[in-house]
């Protein structure tokens, strides 16, 4: 560009918008406006590994997409299965979310573990070593899983512009802030996972869900 060609009303014009953009901005933000939050409740469900889905469902098996989830190329399959935990206690029909993984997992709410008699660590997705086991039915065969199960830590998913404008980088800690009819929930220590291939959205399990009231908030804060 040709700084001494630049008309003056062209120069106030773009002048005036830097102004208004930096007025507009949170300091230390790469954005200029806060980005639409979401905040989704993941009810129990299971991830699979390959292997697993061919010997539960048989040889060549592929899950089927029921429903597209928040997170693009992620979604909730048509195929359930029965989770097992010790003494038989059961939960009958358990969706399965896909795409499959390198390990199997079993993501469930606190009162789900008491139900199956399973005391639930509380993890990051993925993070298994040392965590309990269940047996899975599904109508082709059995997987005993000797670890997997877990009570998911609750996290919040953002691209790394979103993580700017919070001021917060991958494994940092957020509050969360759920205004719901004359109740007020804070829940702290939400773990801040940082992706380039991830949309803003906050999990919280059934039991966190329905302890603020989520489907009748009003009004939702994320925070440091």
């Amino acid at each position: 560009m040709d700084i001494q060609n630049i008309h003056p009303a062209d120069v106030e014009k773009i002048i005036r918008q830097i102004v208004l953009e930096c007025l507009d901005r949170k300091p230390g933000s790469g954005a200029s406006h806060a980005p639409e939050l979401v905040v989704s409740v993941s009810a129990r469900h299971i991830h699979l590994s390959d292997a697993d889905v061919e010997t539960l469902f048989g040889a060549g098996y592929r899950l089927t997409v029921d429903k597209e989830l928040y997170q693009q190329g992620f979604f909730a399959a048509k195929e359930t299965l029965m989770v097992v935990g010790p003494r038989k206690r059961m939960l009958p029909a358990v969706r399965i979310l896909g795409p499959t993984r390198k390990q199997s997992q079993v993501e469930l709410a606190f009162t789900d573990g008491i139900s199956l008699g399973i005391p639930l660590p509380v993890r990051q997705s993925g993070d298994l070593l040392g965590t309990p086991g269940c047996v899975l039915v599904g109508p082709k065969g059995v997987v005993e899983l000797k670890s997997g199960v877990i009570r998911a830590e609750r996290h919040v998913h953002m691209h790394p512009t979103e993580a700017e404008y919070y001021g917060v980088k991958d494994k940092d800690r957020m509050h969360l802030r759920v205004f719901a009819d004359s109740c007020t929930t804070t829940f702290e220590n939400v773990l801040v996972r940082v992706d380039a291939g991830v949309r803003l959205e906050v999990h919280l399990d059934t039991d966190e869900g329905n302890a603020c009231n989520i489907d009748r908030a009003t009004k939702i804060e994320l925070f440091k």
